[in-house]
């Protein structure tokens, strides 16, 4: 009952259920269809000064859209224990005009979700396109609270996002496994195609749920083409709401070096701790988590990374927000050189800290 609670109050405090706010246009014979979205606006400034070519960059403040969205969610009950369903999901720039006339856009700039699938309460779920990874669903969710920056475990888009099919169980006693295949084709490219070919990336394990307390064991294998290092990727993340107000979480990811691909750090293996908390209290909420992170291979750099947010509920549909994130904490060193001494101290470049403040209204 806690966990329940307190996940309402999260939710609720951030705004960021679309279910909660989705308007039913059409609900007859057991066939449904619900509208939802959010149009967000807000100021980011501050991240990194220097680019990956290590050129200096300008990282003043800017107004920006902050995810906005559109979508359709659907669903027809076939039998008492067999629902058909299908969600598509389109982002927008909502914060300055698009189309010939403006910036050249034509509004909508991403499909973010599409996919279909089949729910038993019996046999478990199965879908197929478009949709967040199961990894990211089942493991490493506790953390992913931030609107934008933050998270430093694997997120939604992780060897996923199209060419997927994927199958979680019922709830067994607590325990959900879940398995998820994404497919690389090589289909109509120019002979010789690349030499790995049709590529397979899977991704699975089980989450264990009871009372207040969650916990996610899973695998991804972060093959090169989506983006990885060709090496397996592993996390053990689990929460634990104390009440209805305050949870904590902690958790592990790592993955594998690939020596023949020790090109730069997006493509190094990897250890990564984290520990963060969320508090709750009528329309407020509060977020903070930090990472220690150490890298391998010959361009690696060690970090630590943290990220703050607060946000305020001003209506059921309508949330303000400002969110902080250092992704690389320089030092601080405090030396004192005896009982009179001077007191030096190293401190982060102000500068390199991100930070978004806005509001969304959710429909």
């Amino acid at each position: 009952m806690k966990k329940t609670l307190l996940a309402t109050a999260i939710v609720g405090a951030l705004g960021a259920s679309a279910a909660a706010q989705a308007a039913t246009v059409y609900d007859q014979d057991g066939t449904k269809l619900d509208v939802y979205g959010r149009i967000a606006m807000g100021i980011a400034g501050g991240g990194a000064e220097y680019n990956s070519a290590g050129q200096k960059i300008d990282n003043s403040e800017e107004f920006v859209d902050v995810y906005s969205r559109l979508g359709l969610r659907m669903s027809q009950e076939v039998t008492s224990d067999l629902t058909a369903f299908g969600r598509v999901e389109w982002r927008f720039s909502g914060d300055e005009r698009t189309g010939p006339s403006g910036n050249g856009n034509s509004g909508f700039n991403e499909v973010r979700q599409s996919y279909i699938g089949l729910q038993s309460n019996q046999y478990g779920t199965f879908q197929a396109g478009n949709f967040d990874s199961f990894y990211n669903q089942f493991v490493s969710l506790p953390f992913d609270v931030y609107i934008d920056r933050g998270l430093e475990f694997a997120g939604h888009p992780i060897q996923s996002r199209g060419d997927s099919i994927g199958y979680y169980t019922p709830d067994l006693q607590g325990f959900t496994a879940f398995l998820q295949l994404k497919h690389y084709s090589e289909r109509g490219e120019l002979e010789p195609v690349r030499e790995e070919g049709n590529v397979v990336a899977p991704q699975g394990g089980v989450r264990y749920q009871q009372g207040p307390f969650t916990v996610g064991l899973g695998f991804v294998e972060d093959v090169i083409r989506g983006g990885g290092n060709g090496e397996m990727l592993g996390g053990l993340i689990g929460s634990y709401a104390v009440n209805d107000q305050f949870s904590v979480r902690l958790g592990y990811e790592g993955r594998e070096h690939n020596e023949a691909l020790d090109l730069g750090p997006n493509l190094n293996g990897f250890d990564k701790v984290g520990l963060g908390a969320t508090y709750t209290t009528g329309p407020w909420a509060f977020t903070g988590d930090v990472y220690d992170i150490s890298a391998d291979g010959s361009s690696a750099e060690d970090r630590t990374a943290w990220a703050l947010g607060s946000y305020y509920k001003v209506s059921s549909n309508f949330d303000v927000f400002l969110e902080l994130n250092q992704r690389d904490q320089q030092s601080i060193d405090v030396t004192i050189g005896g009982s009179e001494g001077p007191v030096s101290v190293e401190r982060a470049d102000g500068d390199d800290i991100y930070y978004l403040t806005g509001a969304r209204y959710h429909f």
